[in-house]
């Protein structure tokens, strides 16, 4: 478990400077996916390094000020909710699930624009899947913080 935070000037510069261009390349990764090689997963386990990168930089508990465990939870759960209405959406309207064709229906497009926005929505949902759920591996094998330890004083000074 990790107790001990050690403040390393460069490292947490190097890290305030790194962080946002890789979450903004995470973000890119996602949005690209049904374009390029990348998606939901990439993009996700990326934005999950850019918040292992600020815990070793500034501890665990800068990052759980951002995200807490019920965040994650959230989510994760915001995730799969996505992927899975998105698939029910395309069964309602009469098609198989995740036929994004039956999309252009209810978004006035045509079907390879629906095609396309739909797998875009799935991604985007398999993100924060993979992300809230990579971070919340990350916590769990870190463990809970510690208590901040009190200092005790020799007994000889106890006297009174």
């Amino acid at each position: 478990m990790l107790t001990t935070v050690y403040e390393n000037l460069i490292v947490q510069t190097v890290c305030r400077i790194m962080v946002p261009f890789i979450q903004i390349y995470a973000l890119y990764v996602i949005a690209h996916g049904h374009y390029s090689p990348g998606g939901g997963f990439q993009g996700g386990v990326i934005l999950t390094a850019s918040l292992a990168l600020i815990f070793l930089a500034f501890g665990q508990g800068a990052v759980t000020r951002r995200i807490n465990r019920r965040l994650a939870v959230i989510l994760a759960s915001a995730g799969v909710f996505i992927y899975a209405g998105i698939g029910l959406l395309c069964l309602l309207l009469g098609g198989n699930f995740l036929d994004y064709a039956q999309l252009a229906k209810i978004l006035g497009v045509t079907i390879p624009r629906a095609r396309s926005l739909g797998i875009l929505g799935v991604e985007v949902g398999v993100g924060l899947a993979v992300m809230a759920a990579m971070y919340s591996i990350i916590l769990d094998i870190a463990g809970s913080p510690a208590k901040p330890e009190t200092k005790s004083r020799p007994i000889s000074e106890n006297k009174p």
